[in-house]
């Protein structure tokens, strides 16, 4: 039997790992009878190089990162009691563990007038005071029951907030000054019309991080349903709230939602009145179910500036 036709049949019944194996034993028998064993043994060699290499138990994919900080709001439950070992008469005391989820849906401002020399004058356009208007309509269109919507103080995400709040006329409507836009870390890469100085950096950095902790964290153990909530804020604050780790000179890396590299923030688009939705599991896992979702509002009407 030839090696060509040999080869055909090995691939079909036992696959290429056997075939280079077996076609390796072939060439020691039969290789004086044909006259080719360098050849045969050339080309066992590269089927052998490239069968991948896979574990024999386990095939679980290895994370190509740092592993999930499950305590990364610092309110896992297990992590509450220090991980000292308690007595059978002391576990009543424990603390109680979370058992509903977050649901966290930040509102990217409309449109708004960049001309403005100051806050007050960068007042939402007419255009996006129509986005408003589409983006409070999609929200009470998914009929959740909304617990809070908190705002950025500037002009713009106020007016954003207004307006769709009247869509959701039942719902709290608080500002908060945390949320305010700013530089959250140095961009990576860097681009060329957007360079903010490092006192910038420094000091929006730790508002925001300040902003991200107040508003995106596990449920508390005494709430018992799930809950949801609206922050309409600015692009670089609901990107850096997506992201990952920042420098923290206490504990030196802490991290961010979905805890991807925070430096990569910037990679990200958002139109404006876009909603990026989070989750937030009682076990602390995170999830994005959307991200700047504008698909509600029709494609005349659509904008990122």
């Amino acid at each position: 039997m030839s090696y060509r036709r040999t080869l055909r049949l090995l691939c079909g019944a036992a696959g290429a790992a056997s075939t280079a194996l077996l076609l390796s034993r072939l060439g020691d028998q039969d290789g004086d009878q044909d006259g080719d064993q360098t050849g045969l043994w050339s080309r066992s060699r590269v089927l052998q190089a490239a069968q991948p290499t896979w574990p024999t138990a386990n095939h679980t994919p290895l994370p190509s990162g740092p592993a999930w900080d499950f305590n990364w709001d610092k309110r896992d439950p297990s992590a509450l009691s220090n991980g000292k070992k308690k007595e059978k008469e002391e576990l009543s005391s424990e603390p109680e563990k979370p058992k509903a989820t977050r649901n966290i849906l930040l509102i990217r401002h409309s449109q708004y007038h960049l001309s403005g020399t100051g806050d007050k004058e960068k007042v939402l356009t007419p255009l996006g005071r129509e986005q408003a208007e589409l983006t409070g309509q999609r929200l009470a269109a998914l009929g959740l029951k909304y617990e809070t919507l908190v705002h950025s103080s500037m002009s713009r995400a106020t007016e954003t907030a207004n307006i769709i709040s009247k869509h959701l006329q039942e719902v709290e409507l608080v500002s908060c000054d945390l949320l305010r836009e700013g530089a959250p870390i140095e961009p990576v890469p860097p681009v060329t019309h957007w360079k903010p100085d490092a006192v910038q950096y420094h000091e929006d950095g730790a508002r925001i991080e300040a902003a991200f902790r107040r508003y995106i964290h596990r449920a508390d153990a005494k709430q018992k349903e799930d809950s949801y909530e609206i922050i309409v804020c600015h692009a670089n604050v609901i990107r850096y709230f997506v992201c990952s780790r920042s420098c923290d000179p206490v504990v030196m890396v802490s991290f961010r939602a979905l805890q991807f590299p925070p430096e990569g923030w910037l990679r990200m688009g958002l139109n404006n009145g876009s909603i990026t939705w989070l989750t937030v599991r009682p076990s602390g896992r995170v999830g994005l179910r959307t991200l700047g979702d504008s698909g509600f509002m029709p494609v005349d009407k659509l904008t990122r500036t």
